[in-house]
């Protein structure tokens, strides 16, 4: 299995020279099997658009996977090539506010006034369901959602599995909802332990450090701190940082990473255009 990073920035967009290394484009991520299938995308963020160059050019056949539906999640929409065109065909799976059809929560952001068209006018075969928790197969692949907290809509986690390698996608996670963690840094609760229990890869949000937390902690996201050291209680190969603030420069993000030489578990930070094979 081969893990593309297509979009890996937080919140907004990044552009500028001091961001170029590890990119401004947000949160997506593409699974592609050893037979050069892409069937599954996890979100939709500004990244989703350098999902042609994976697929050369051919239409996305599979399926999109959101963990919310905050606009830097979904905001790649209607921009990617790979989805808009005849002859893609993709079923979409997102979490629902209230019983609401996922289609009708994304049109409200994506519709007019504030953008030209809306879901229904996107080229191709769409399908809108739920996601709920629990495990289900998704084209071939094992996916387990578990609920985990964020501010702002319900959100959910995944593990995704082949059946030989693993990963776990947490891209924004604020565990301190549920208190401070032996740590200070958020809870290691049972549904973030679980996604990530012995995975090949655990990517996680790491959008703030543990100093910031007292500040910005409100603002429903994890320090790298908690991230690093849930790999290390769930025995996870790698850990790779993501939806890195849009504030924060490479070097920034360099020198965060070089703070866990030491770690119990290979810490690496997201970069845009990345590939990590399992």
């Amino acid at each position: 299995m081969r893990v593309h990073l297509l979009g890996v920035r937080g919140s907004t967009p990044t552009p500028g020279a001091e961001f170029a290394r590890h990119g401004g484009h947000t949160s997506c991520v593409a699974l592609q099997l050893d037979d050069g299938s892409v069937p599954v995308v996890l979100d939709a963020g500004t990244g989703l658009r350098d999902l042609d160059r994976i697929l050369g050019g051919e239409p996305f056949r599979g399926t999109l996977l959101l963990g919310h539906l905050h606009w830097d999640h979904t905001q790649g929409l209607p921009f990617a090539r790979a989805l808009d065109r005849p002859g893609s065909s993709v079923r979409v799976l997102a979490p629902s506010e209230d019983g609401r059809a996922v289609d009708e929560l994304l049109a409200a952001a994506m519709s007019p006034p504030h953008f030209p068209i809306g879901p229904a006018q996107l080229r191709g075969r769409w399908t809108w369901e739920v996601a709920h928790e629990g495990a289900v197969a998704v084209e071939g692949l094992q996916v387990l959602a578990r609920e985990i907290p964020h501010k702002g809509g319900r959100t959910l986690g995944y593990r995704i599995s082949d059946g030989h390698r693993s990963l776990a996608y947490l891209s924004d996670h604020m565990p301190q909802a549920f208190g401070d963690g032996p740590d200070g840094w958020g809870e290691y609760h049972d549904a973030a332990l679980e996604l990530a229990d012995g995975v090949d890869l655990l990517v996680h949000d790491a959008q703030y450090t543990a100093a910031e937390l007292p500040t910005r902690g409100a603002f429903g996201h994890a320090a790298a701190e908690y991230a690093v050291a849930l790999g290390e209680k769930a025995g996870a190969g790698r850990v790779v940082l993501f939806h890195h603030d849009p504030s924060r420069t490479d070097d920034e993000v360099d020198a965060i990473v070089a703070g866990f030489a030491g770690a119990g578990v290979p810490v690496e930070a997201a970069a845009q255009g990345r590939t990590i094979h399992l």
